[in-house]
Protein backbone atom coordinates (compact mmCIF):
# COMPACT_ATOMS: atom_id res chain seq x y z
CA UNK A 1 0.00 0.00 0.00
CA UNK A 2 1.25 3.50 -0.80
CA UNK A 3 2.03 5.82 2.09
CA UNK A 4 -0.33 8.39 0.57
CA UNK A 5 -3.18 5.85 0.77
CA UNK A 6 -2.55 5.33 4.47
CA UNK A 7 -2.49 9.07 5.13
CA UNK A 8 -5.70 9.52 3.18
CA UNK A 9 -7.45 6.93 5.37
CA UNK A 10 -5.80 7.65 8.73
CA UNK A 11 -4.95 11.36 8.58
CA UNK A 12 -1.62 12.86 9.51
CA UNK A 13 0.83 15.00 7.57
CA UNK A 14 3.62 13.78 5.32
CA UNK A 15 6.48 15.94 6.66
CA UNK A 16 9.14 14.37 4.46
CA UNK A 17 9.53 11.70 1.81
CA UNK A 18 7.66 10.32 -1.17
CA UNK A 19 3.88 9.74 -0.93
CA UNK A 20 4.36 6.86 -3.39
CA UNK A 21 6.62 4.87 -1.06
CA UNK A 22 5.17 1.37 -0.73
CA UNK A 23 4.72 -0.28 2.66
CA UNK A 24 4.00 -3.88 3.60
CA UNK A 25 3.65 -3.86 7.40
CA UNK A 26 4.57 -2.51 10.82
CA UNK A 27 7.36 -3.65 13.12
CA UNK A 28 9.93 -2.54 15.71
CA UNK A 29 12.96 -0.39 14.77
CA UNK A 30 15.39 -3.28 15.30
CA UNK A 31 13.58 -5.45 12.75
CA UNK A 32 12.46 -2.82 10.25
CA UNK A 33 13.22 -2.76 6.56
CA UNK A 34 12.62 -0.33 3.74
CA UNK A 35 8.96 -1.35 3.40
CA UNK A 36 8.07 -1.19 7.10
CA UNK A 37 6.62 1.49 9.38
CA UNK A 38 7.81 2.21 12.92
CA UNK A 39 6.52 4.77 15.44
CA UNK A 40 7.91 6.93 18.25
CA UNK A 41 6.27 8.71 21.18
CA UNK A 42 9.24 10.41 22.87
CA UNK A 43 12.64 11.82 21.95
CA UNK A 44 14.60 8.68 22.82
CA UNK A 45 12.39 6.35 20.80
CA UNK A 46 12.35 8.88 17.95
CA UNK A 47 16.12 8.71 17.67
CA UNK A 48 15.99 4.90 17.46
CA UNK A 49 13.17 4.98 14.92
CA UNK A 50 14.85 7.55 12.67
CA UNK A 51 18.17 5.67 12.83
CA UNK A 52 16.51 2.40 11.83
CA UNK A 53 16.19 0.98 8.33
CA UNK A 54 12.42 1.59 8.35
CA UNK A 55 11.03 3.20 5.24
CA UNK A 56 8.58 5.35 7.23
CA UNK A 57 8.44 6.74 10.77
CA UNK A 58 5.32 8.02 12.52
CA UNK A 59 5.77 10.56 15.32
CA UNK A 60 4.49 13.81 16.80
CA UNK A 61 5.42 17.14 15.25
CA UNK A 62 8.32 18.83 17.02
CA UNK A 63 9.60 15.69 18.72
CA UNK A 64 13.04 16.09 17.08
CA UNK A 65 14.74 19.02 15.38
CA UNK A 66 15.39 17.46 11.96
CA UNK A 67 14.84 14.27 10.00
CA UNK A 68 17.40 12.15 8.13
CA UNK A 69 17.38 12.66 4.38
CA UNK A 70 15.29 10.27 2.29
CA UNK A 71 13.34 9.03 5.33
CA UNK A 72 9.55 9.16 5.01
CA UNK A 73 8.10 10.86 8.09
CA UNK A 74 4.43 11.15 9.05
CA UNK A 75 3.48 13.61 11.78
CA UNK A 76 0.35 12.98 13.80
CA UNK A 77 -0.82 13.89 17.33
CA UNK A 78 -1.26 10.20 18.29
CA UNK A 79 1.45 8.13 16.61
CA UNK A 80 0.70 4.92 18.54
CA UNK A 81 -2.96 5.00 17.46
CA UNK A 82 -2.01 5.81 13.86
CA UNK A 83 0.48 2.92 13.91
CA UNK A 84 -2.11 0.47 15.28
CA UNK A 85 -4.65 1.44 12.65
CA UNK A 86 -2.05 1.18 9.91
CA UNK A 87 -1.23 -2.34 11.10
CA UNK A 88 -4.83 -3.40 10.49
CA UNK A 89 -4.87 -1.91 6.99
CA UNK A 90 -1.56 -3.52 6.04
CA UNK A 91 -2.28 -6.95 7.49
CA UNK A 92 -2.86 -9.43 4.65
CA UNK A 93 -6.40 -10.74 4.49
CA UNK A 94 -6.78 -14.44 5.25
CA UNK A 95 -7.87 -16.46 2.22
CA UNK A 96 -11.47 -17.56 1.98
CA UNK A 97 -11.51 -21.31 2.56
CA UNK A 98 -15.15 -22.23 2.10
CA UNK A 99 -16.61 -25.11 4.11
CA UNK A 100 -14.12 -27.85 5.02
CA UNK A 101 -15.33 -31.37 4.15
CA UNK A 102 -15.04 -32.50 7.79
CA UNK A 103 -17.22 -29.66 9.14
CA UNK A 104 -20.73 -30.60 10.33
CA UNK A 105 -23.44 -28.23 9.10
CA UNK A 106 -26.98 -28.63 10.49
CA UNK A 107 -30.28 -28.07 8.76
CA UNK A 108 -31.53 -24.60 7.77
CA UNK A 109 -28.13 -23.04 8.49
CA UNK A 110 -27.63 -19.72 6.69
CA UNK A 111 -24.08 -19.01 5.53
CA UNK A 112 -23.23 -15.57 4.20
CA UNK A 113 -20.99 -14.77 1.27
CA UNK A 114 -17.32 -15.84 1.49
CA UNK A 115 -17.68 -17.64 4.83
CA UNK A 116 -14.87 -19.95 5.98
CA UNK A 117 -15.69 -23.02 8.11
CA UNK A 118 -12.62 -24.91 9.35
CA UNK A 119 -12.00 -28.64 9.92
CA UNK A 120 -14.30 -30.42 12.38
CA UNK A 121 -16.25 -27.27 13.20
CA UNK A 122 -19.92 -27.82 14.07
CA UNK A 123 -22.71 -25.44 13.04
CA UNK A 124 -26.00 -26.59 14.54
CA UNK A 125 -29.53 -26.20 13.12
CA UNK A 126 -30.93 -22.75 12.24
CA UNK A 127 -27.70 -20.90 12.95
CA UNK A 128 -26.74 -17.86 10.90
CA UNK A 129 -23.17 -16.94 9.97
CA UNK A 130 -22.61 -13.54 8.33
CA UNK A 131 -20.52 -12.60 5.31
CA UNK A 132 -16.71 -13.00 5.44
CA UNK A 133 -16.88 -14.57 8.90
CA UNK A 134 -14.38 -17.30 9.80
CA UNK A 135 -15.21 -20.29 12.01
CA UNK A 136 -11.94 -22.07 12.78
CA UNK A 137 -11.21 -25.73 13.48
CA UNK A 138 -13.25 -27.46 16.16
CA UNK A 139 -15.44 -24.50 17.06
CA UNK A 140 -19.04 -25.29 18.01
CA UNK A 141 -21.87 -22.93 17.05
CA UNK A 142 -25.12 -23.86 18.79
CA UNK A 143 -28.69 -23.91 17.52
CA UNK A 144 -30.10 -20.59 16.35
CA UNK A 145 -26.88 -18.70 17.12
CA UNK A 146 -26.66 -15.50 15.07
CA UNK A 147 -23.17 -14.36 14.04
CA UNK A 148 -22.68 -11.10 12.15
CA UNK A 149 -20.34 -10.12 9.32
CA UNK A 150 -16.52 -10.15 9.43
CA UNK A 151 -16.33 -12.10 12.70
CA UNK A 152 -13.50 -14.46 13.59
CA UNK A 153 -14.24 -17.45 15.82
CA UNK A 154 -10.96 -19.12 16.75
CA UNK A 155 -10.42 -22.87 17.29
CA UNK A 156 -12.49 -24.73 19.89
CA UNK A 157 -14.58 -21.76 20.94
CA UNK A 158 -18.14 -22.69 21.94
CA UNK A 159 -21.21 -20.52 21.37
CA UNK A 160 -24.27 -21.88 23.17
CA UNK A 161 -27.80 -21.56 21.77
CA UNK A 162 -29.28 -18.12 22.40
CA UNK A 163 -26.05 -16.24 21.65
CA UNK A 164 -25.94 -13.30 19.23
CA UNK A 165 -22.78 -11.68 17.87
CA UNK A 166 -22.65 -8.38 16.02
CA UNK A 167 -20.15 -7.48 13.29
CA UNK A 168 -16.36 -7.54 13.54
CA UNK A 169 -16.37 -9.65 16.72
CA UNK A 170 -13.29 -11.72 17.58
CA UNK A 171 -13.64 -14.76 19.87
CA UNK A 172 -10.34 -16.38 20.76
CA UNK A 173 -9.62 -20.06 21.30
CA UNK A 174 -11.41 -21.90 24.06
CA UNK A 175 -13.84 -19.10 24.95
CA UNK A 176 -17.33 -20.24 26.03
CA UNK A 177 -20.21 -17.86 25.36
CA UNK A 178 -23.76 -18.31 26.62
CA UNK A 179 -23.35 -21.10 29.19
CA UNK A 180 -25.74 -21.31 32.14
CA UNK A 181 -25.20 -18.77 34.87
CA UNK A 182 -24.39 -19.87 38.42
CA UNK A 183 -27.80 -19.38 40.03
CA UNK A 184 -29.35 -21.77 42.57
CA UNK A 185 -32.16 -21.70 45.11
CA UNK A 186 -31.56 -23.44 48.44
CA UNK A 187 -34.20 -25.53 50.20
CA UNK A 188 -33.85 -24.51 53.87
CA UNK A 189 -35.39 -27.78 55.07
CA UNK A 190 -32.79 -30.15 53.63
CA UNK A 191 -30.07 -27.84 52.26
CA UNK A 192 -30.50 -29.07 48.67
CA UNK A 193 -29.98 -26.67 45.78
CA UNK A 194 -32.21 -26.29 42.72
CA UNK A 195 -31.00 -24.37 39.69
CA UNK A 196 -32.83 -21.12 39.04
CA UNK A 197 -33.92 -21.01 35.36
CA UNK A 198 -31.06 -20.06 33.04
CA UNK A 199 -32.98 -19.49 29.83
CA UNK A 200 -32.04 -15.95 28.84
CA UNK A 201 -29.76 -14.78 26.05
CA UNK A 202 -26.31 -13.35 25.45
CA UNK A 203 -25.77 -10.39 23.13
CA UNK A 204 -22.27 -9.39 21.99
CA UNK A 205 -22.34 -6.09 20.11
CA UNK A 206 -20.05 -4.89 17.29
CA UNK A 207 -16.24 -4.73 17.51
CA UNK A 208 -15.92 -6.75 20.72
CA UNK A 209 -12.84 -8.91 21.27
CA UNK A 210 -13.02 -11.83 23.71
CA UNK A 211 -9.82 -13.45 24.97
CA UNK A 212 -8.86 -17.11 25.11
CA UNK A 213 -10.64 -19.28 27.70
CA UNK A 214 -12.91 -16.43 28.78
CA UNK A 215 -16.48 -17.34 29.77
CA UNK A 216 -19.59 -15.17 29.53
CA UNK A 217 -22.90 -16.55 30.85
CA UNK A 218 -26.33 -16.08 29.32
CA UNK A 219 -28.99 -14.17 31.23
CA UNK A 220 -31.15 -16.02 33.70
CA UNK A 221 -34.54 -14.80 32.45
CA UNK A 222 -33.48 -11.79 30.36
CA UNK A 223 -30.07 -11.10 28.77
CA UNK A 224 -26.40 -10.57 29.37
CA UNK A 225 -25.06 -7.79 27.12
CA UNK A 226 -21.51 -6.89 26.13
CA UNK A 227 -21.69 -3.53 24.41
CA UNK A 228 -19.82 -2.14 21.41
CA UNK A 229 -16.05 -2.00 21.50
CA UNK A 230 -15.47 -3.94 24.74
CA UNK A 231 -12.05 -5.63 24.91
CA UNK A 232 -11.79 -8.68 27.16
CA UNK A 233 -8.50 -10.36 28.05
CA UNK A 234 -7.89 -14.08 28.57
CA UNK A 235 -9.39 -15.98 31.52
CA UNK A 236 -12.10 -13.46 32.40
CA UNK A 237 -15.53 -14.47 33.70
CA UNK A 238 -18.71 -12.41 33.26
CA UNK A 239 -21.75 -13.75 35.11
CA UNK A 240 -25.41 -13.84 34.08
CA UNK A 241 -27.50 -10.69 33.61
CA UNK A 242 -24.46 -8.42 33.48
CA UNK A 243 -24.32 -5.30 31.31
CA UNK A 244 -20.82 -4.25 30.25
CA UNK A 245 -20.73 -0.73 28.77
CA UNK A 246 -19.12 0.46 25.56
CA UNK A 247 -15.32 0.48 25.27
CA UNK A 248 -14.77 -1.18 28.64
CA UNK A 249 -11.46 -3.00 29.25
CA UNK A 250 -11.50 -6.24 31.30
CA UNK A 251 -8.01 -7.57 32.08
CA UNK A 252 -7.06 -11.19 32.77
CA UNK A 253 -8.50 -13.10 35.75
CA UNK A 254 -11.21 -10.50 36.40
CA UNK A 255 -14.48 -11.94 37.66
CA UNK A 256 -17.83 -10.14 37.51
CA UNK A 257 -20.71 -11.67 39.44
CA UNK A 258 -24.29 -11.82 38.19
CA UNK A 259 -26.54 -8.80 37.62
CA UNK A 260 -23.67 -6.31 37.82
CA UNK A 261 -23.03 -3.39 35.49
CA UNK A 262 -19.86 -1.70 34.30
CA UNK A 263 -20.13 1.81 32.88
CA UNK A 264 -18.80 3.04 29.55
CA UNK A 265 -15.00 3.23 29.19
CA UNK A 266 -14.23 1.80 32.63
CA UNK A 267 -11.03 -0.23 33.05
CA UNK A 268 -10.85 -3.30 35.31
CA UNK A 269 -7.24 -4.40 35.80
CA UNK A 270 -6.05 -7.94 36.50
CA UNK A 271 -7.77 -10.07 39.15
CA UNK A 272 -10.47 -7.52 39.93
CA UNK A 273 -13.48 -9.02 41.68
CA UNK A 274 -16.98 -7.59 41.38
CA UNK A 275 -19.78 -8.84 43.66
CA UNK A 276 -23.33 -9.48 42.47
CA UNK A 277 -25.68 -6.55 41.80
CA UNK A 278 -22.69 -4.18 41.96
CA UNK A 279 -21.94 -1.23 39.69
CA UNK A 280 -18.75 0.32 38.36
CA UNK A 281 -19.25 3.91 37.27
CA UNK A 282 -18.28 5.10 33.75
CA UNK A 283 -14.60 5.83 33.21
CA UNK A 284 -13.45 4.48 36.57
CA UNK A 285 -10.16 2.56 36.69
CA UNK A 286 -10.00 -0.34 39.16
CA UNK A 287 -6.42 -1.30 40.00
CA UNK A 288 -5.27 -4.91 40.10
CA UNK A 289 -6.91 -7.15 42.71
CA UNK A 290 -9.44 -4.47 43.65
CA UNK A 291 -12.87 -5.55 44.82
CA UNK A 292 -16.41 -4.17 44.89
CA UNK A 293 -18.78 -5.71 47.44
CA UNK A 294 -22.23 -7.09 46.59
CA UNK A 295 -24.72 -4.36 45.81
CA UNK A 296 -22.16 -1.55 46.10
CA UNK A 297 -21.09 1.09 43.59
CA UNK A 298 -17.52 2.01 42.68
CA UNK A 299 -18.18 5.65 41.82
CA UNK A 300 -15.72 8.44 41.04
CA UNK A 301 -14.89 10.92 38.32
CA UNK A 302 -13.89 9.28 35.02
CA UNK A 303 -10.18 8.50 35.03
CA UNK A 304 -10.00 8.11 38.81
CA UNK A 305 -7.97 5.12 39.97
CA UNK A 306 -9.60 3.06 42.71
CA UNK A 307 -7.68 0.37 44.53
CA UNK A 308 -8.07 -2.22 47.26
CA UNK A 309 -11.10 -3.98 48.75
CA UNK A 310 -13.45 -2.27 49.08
CA UNK A 311 -12.25 -0.19 46.13
CA UNK A 312 -11.40 3.38 47.13
CA UNK A 313 -9.23 6.19 45.71
CA UNK A 314 -5.58 5.23 45.32
CA UNK A 315 -4.36 8.25 47.30
CA UNK A 316 -6.52 7.17 50.23
CA UNK A 317 -5.16 3.62 50.06
CA UNK A 318 -1.57 4.89 50.07
CA UNK A 319 -2.27 7.10 53.11
CA UNK A 320 -3.82 4.14 54.93
CA UNK A 321 -0.80 1.96 54.16
CA UNK A 322 1.57 4.66 55.43
CA UNK A 323 -0.39 4.92 58.70
CA UNK A 324 -0.36 1.15 59.15
CA UNK A 325 3.38 1.04 58.52
CA UNK A 326 3.98 3.69 61.21
CA UNK A 327 1.76 1.86 63.68
CA UNK A 328 3.59 -1.39 63.00
CA UNK A 329 6.92 0.25 63.76
CA UNK A 330 5.60 1.73 67.03
CA UNK A 331 4.17 -1.58 68.19
CA UNK A 332 7.32 -3.60 67.45
CA UNK A 333 8.55 -5.08 70.74
CA UNK A 334 12.00 -3.86 71.80
CA UNK A 335 14.81 -6.34 72.12
CA UNK A 336 15.22 -7.53 75.71
CA UNK A 337 18.20 -9.34 77.14
CA UNK A 338 17.50 -12.53 79.10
Amino acid sequence: MKLSDLIERLGGTLAQGSPDHRLRGVTSPSRAGANDIVFAEDSASAEDALASKAGAVVLRKGLVGSYPAAKCVVETPQPRLWFARAAKLLKPALPVGGVHPSAVIGSKVQLGEDVTIGPCAVIEDNAHVGARTRIEAGAVIGRCVDIGDYCHIHPRAVLYPGTTLGNWVVVHAGAVLGADGFGYVRNPQNGAYTQFPQQGTLVIEDEVEIGANTTIDRGALAETRIRRGVKIDNLVHVGHNCDIGEDVILVALTGISGSSTVGKSAVLAGQVGIGDHAHVAPGVILGGQSGVFNGKTAAAEPGTVLYGTPARPLKQVLREQAVLARLAKRSKPSDRSN
